[in-house]
């Protein structure tokens, strides 16, 4: 692989497929080699060609992580450092110590007030209200509330933390991303084991929306410094995974365009001054004909590449803005692009919808389909090694877990 020495250096926190996906994406326009700091010597950024990795356990907490980036820009101080958290709780420090950083440091990032308040489901769904943004019939439960209380839909119920960066902070056996709660006794019961196990925050109750994966959709867009939104690109989730810890973790997306969905989320986002990548979880509610916002990221997604795989990529945004200083041009993806990150087998198993299955077979054919992970010029023995046995462990995982 071929690198051209640049005015920046591209930093990436985090370790799992969103690093891999944007520094791709910064080494594809750019021809840059990027730096990760993540914990584990792990994942699909561990030994790429692209990427020089560095591990430590210590990189999420507060002292560690100024320590660490703010002297890998003292030994650049004739470079611009891009500075890109790929995961909530690395955005949140980024966030949290941006006055710390060393001038030289791109945080593309709003302020930790701000990223805070919107970490809070109950604050995004506030805005949604306010600007005509769908959303699930939710009740809020608070820390310490009595047991009496009343929801007015029927079981079976999400359930799921309002802070998921607390949530992750409180590990417990029996711990999931989202739950589908069944009956009020496994309510009350699911209720206990999370408080139980030190979260202290609120809890969101909402209405379960009818329709597999094939309803979901994910919003990703980019505000400039000025809040103005420059990019938007939504995409059709076909399959996600299934395990505990992965559910609603995209497997299978078809970039498709919606100007009217789209022209609300730009709206929001522009009303609050928001500034960098945005990302949103979206399903269609054929009850109503309506799409329903479940929460916002403040960040890029884990499957980011979808964006870049579809002519909009990433890395873009942040190096022509902040680094060339030149204004972007608001633009929304409209080309069909096949993001794909399981067996084209299990896609194909899963996937129940026929023209689903016909569009990607389309796709495929026409070469518009990506999995990020595995990129020619990238293939090491060892990681490629790796790559290999987590994508065809998909076939064991969705036979365990999906229903």
């Amino acid at each position: 692989m071929e690198f051209v020495q640049r005015e920046f250096v591209p930093v990436l926190l985090g370790g799992d497929i969103n690093t891999y996906s944007v520094a791709r994406a910064f080494y594809e326009q750019y021809k840059v080699k990027t730096y990760i700091f993540g914990k584990y010597p792990t994942g699909p950024s561990y030994q790429s060609k692209m990427i020089e990795y560095h591990a430590n356990p210590k990189i999420d907490t507060d002292d560690y992580f100024l320590k660490t980036v703010n002297t890998f820009a003292k030994k650049r101080k004739d470079k611009k450092i891009v500075l890109v958290g790929c995961g909530d709780s690395y955005v949140a420090l980024i966030s949290k110590h941006k006055k710390e950083l060393e001038p030289n440091i791109i945080a593309p990032y709003i302020d930790f007030d701000l990223m805070n308040s919107l970490q809070q489901k109950e604050t995004f769904y506030n805005l949604c209200e306010k600007h005509g943004v769908d959303y699930p019939g939710t009740f809020v439960y608070k820390n310490g509330m009595s047991m009496d209380f009343k929801i007015d839909f029927p079981y079976p119920v999400i359930l799921k933390p309002s802070d998921s960066i607390k949530y992750w902070e409180h590990p417990f056996d029996t711990q999931k991303k989202v739950y589908t709660i069944e009956s009020r006794q496994e309510l009350e019961t699911v209720i206990g084991q999370i408080y139980g196990a030190g979260y202290d925050d609120n809890l969101i109750i909402q209405d379960m929306i009818p329709g597999n994966d094939e309803y979901m959709r994910v919003l990703t867009s980019y505000s400039d410094r000025n809040g103005k939104v420059k990019m938007m690109c939504l995409g059709h989730v076909l399959l996600e995974e299934h395990t505990p810890h992965g559910i609603g973790n995209h497997a299978v997306i078809i970039t498709e365009p919606n100007d009217g969905l789209m022209k609300r989320v730009k709206n929001l986002l522009e009303d609050i001054h928001y500034v960098g990548f945005s990302n949103f979880d979206i399903k269609y509610d054929k009850r109503d004909g309506k799409y329903k916002f479940f929460e916002i990221n403040t960040r890029q997604g884990r499957s980011n590449y979808y964006v870049t795989g579809s002519g909009f990529n990433v890395a873009k945004y942040i190096v022509e803005e902040y680094v060339y200083g030149k204004e972007l041009k608001f633009e929304t993806a409209k080309e069909e692009h096949l993001w794909m990150v399981v067996p084209r087998a299990v896609a194909f198993k899963y996937v129940k919808d026929p023209k689903s299955k016909a569009l990607m077979k389309r796709l495929i054919k026409e070469k518009k389909m990506v999995n990020p992970v595995f990129k020619m010029g990238d293939l090491g023995l060892h990681r490629f090694y790796r790559m290999v046995r987590t994508h065809f462990s998909h076939f064991i995982k969705f036979k365990k877990y999906y229903s």
